[in-house]
């Protein structure tokens, strides 16, 4: 679908965004090409940022070719965070409708823009009930709703299916993935099952691990690389790799974070290697468990 856009819809240059001061996520870099594209195992730092929420400290963070921030002053781009604060006394409908207010729509014009986003998300009779009562699935597609309303091109959503049952976990994806395929949207997870409509109707997938990009391409062909490995390795770096590729394995990536192809190898081969080249594994994460 990247007829969506012409701009990629994330984009980091050398990115390092803080939290209470400290490095949350530290020199990263990466560039998606689809337009629906999960990003799995990053900080949650990385959402707030790529929804203009949180200031990135050092680099570059670009949403559709725009700083983050100016991305979502200039309504380019919306964010739904994980079960914000919602005002009890308000319905989702009043909620949604304020979403778009706050973002310049006249009263008449918010109003038909939270109707055509609480359709889309099957609410039904449920917007019009104070938030006070709502279960925990109505107040998560309730945020969605809100960003969907704003009109905004880009969509962030910080995983709305975090905790939910599996049946409900599947109905809102269903139904968020319906509402959202005019939109470029990006989902931020720790780990997607590949059943999720999230992960079937995403064009893309980015696997993080340790702050850098581990694995990005079809959530499908990342989930079949089950003898794919993210590493963080310390030491003799340069021997480790060099030994590691003349027994077979497929390696990439920067000295200290690898993405190692075990080939005939076992784990257990690997850090026999690292033993051997006066390396040490710090991290040993596989990349198909993000899809998990």
């Amino acid at each position: 679908m990247a007829w969506l856009m012409a701009d990629a819809l994330l984009e980091a240059k050398d990115a390092r965004i803080d939290v209470d001061g400290a490095p949350a996520i530290d020199a990263l870099t990466l560039a998606t090409t689809g337009d629906q594209v999960l990003v799995l195992g990053a900080a949650r730092a990385l959402f707030e940022a790529a929804s203009g929420m949180r200031k990135v400290a050092h680099g570059e963070l670009r949403v559709l070719g725009e700083a983050a921030e100016a991305s979502l002053r200039s309504g380019a781009v919306a964010g739904a965070p994980l079960d914000p604060p919602l005002p009890p006394r308000w319905t989702p409908r009043d909620y949604v409708t304020w979403s778009a207010r706050l973002v310049g729509f006249a009263r008449k014009d918010a109003a038909a823009s939270a109707g055509e986003a609480i359709e889309k998300l099957s609410m039904g009779a449920s917007a019009d009930a104070p938030l006070a009562r709502a279960p925990l699935l109505l107040r998560r597609a309730t945020v969605v709703a809100a960003a969907l309303a704003t009109g905004a091109r880009a969509i962030m959503l910080d995983d709305p299916l975090v905790g939910l049952p599996d049946e409900q976990a599947r109905t809102l994806a269903r139904l968020v993935t319906h509402a959202l395929e005019e939109r470029a949207w990006a989902v931020f997870a720790g780990r997607m099952p590949l059943t999720s409509p999230f992960a079937m109707h995403a064009d893309e997938a980015l696997v993080l691990a340790g702050g850098h990009v581990a694995g990005q391409g079809a959530p499908a062909e990342l989930a079949a690389r089950e003898r794919a490995y993210a590493l963080r390795v310390q030491g003799e770096t340069a021997a480790f790799a060099r030994r590691a590729l003349e027994r077979g394995a497929r390696v990439g990536g920067t000295s200290s974070r690898m993405t190692v192809e075990l080939g005939e190898l076992s784990t257990r081969d690997l850090l026999a290697i690292a033993l051997e080249s006066n390396a040490v594994v710090l991290e040993l994460v596989p990349l198909a468990g993000a899809f998990a």
